[in-house]
């Protein structure tokens, strides 16, 4: 059995995200049924000696993988995979975000919906719609100008197109992940001088009122450019900060 518990996991490769990478490994290995469904997953120590990540490593991922449905615990006898181990509902927790690189693959995501959303944002808005998307824009400006995060805000602002499409699941997809969307925590405001958090709320009012602005002149393919426009300038900026907080390590 030890042997088994040692060889069924690669070595995690050593990235600045180390539970990611577990996590990953935990579900390919479930997913292609090395796990399978009410197997004891091996303990941390066997976790642990086969990745060569360390304990606290170990139990974030498991936890992780609790909240996801893919893992249950028993009392005093270790961790199981659950019996119906498929997840009956796709989720992204605010663990799931750990790496500037996890945050890319979010964009990646938030593109391949919002993009279309807009579009048809554009052709079924009504002026309730444009009302509520222009209310949640002043507050996105409002909050980051006293200063705050403005996740809420920049979340809000982003459903309302998603519930000016007229179809409710586009806003119920958005609502089963959260604000976790808008990962503003990487955007460390607090750190920025006056004269920077002017120009990053600048740059940032201009995308989104351009988007607001398509969406209340029904242009469709400018709704959509616009929101493909201002996720890609986020993920540029977030390439940006990534690849200075490497510099900086080196």
């Amino acid at each position: 059995m030890k042997e088994q518990e040692t060889t069924l996991f690669n070595t995690i490769q050593q990235t600045p995200n180390l539970r990611s990478g577990l996590v990953d490994t935990l579900i390919a290995q479930i997913e292609s049924g090395d796990l399978a469904p009410g197997q004891r997953l091996p303990t941390e120590q066997a976790i642990m000696t086969a990745t060569g990540v360390s304990r606290t490593v170990v139990r974030e991922a498991l936890a992780s993988l609790r909240a996801k449905g893919l893992i249950t615990t028993r009392q005093g006898l270790g961790a199981f995979v659950s019996d119906d181990p498929t997840p009956r509902s796709f989720s992204i927790i605010p663990t799931d975000l750990e790496s500037i690189d996890d945050v890319l693959r979010i964009l990646e995501l938030r593109m391949g919906i919002e993009v279309e959303a807009a579009g048809l944002a554009a052709r079924r808005r009504t002026q309730d719609d444009v009302e509520r998307m222009a209310s949640r824009l002043d507050a996105l400006e409002k909050s980051i100008q006293a200063g705050g995060p403005g996740a809420e805000e920049d979340f809000g602002f982003h459903r309302a197109i998603l519930v000016a499409t007229q179809n409710s699941y586009y806003a119920r997809l958005f609502d089963t992940f959260g604000s976790t969307m808008v990962p503003r925590q990487w955007v460390r405001f607090d750190t920025m001088d006056a004269a920077e958090r002017q120009k990053h709320v600048a740059r940032m009012q201009r995308e989104h009122r351009a988007i607001l602005s398509a969406i209340r002149d029904q242009d469709e393919r400018a709704a959509q450019k616009a929101v493909r426009t201002h996720l890609t300038k986020s993920s540029a900026r977030f390439v940006e900060l990534r690849d200075r907080a490497r510099t900086g390590e080196s």
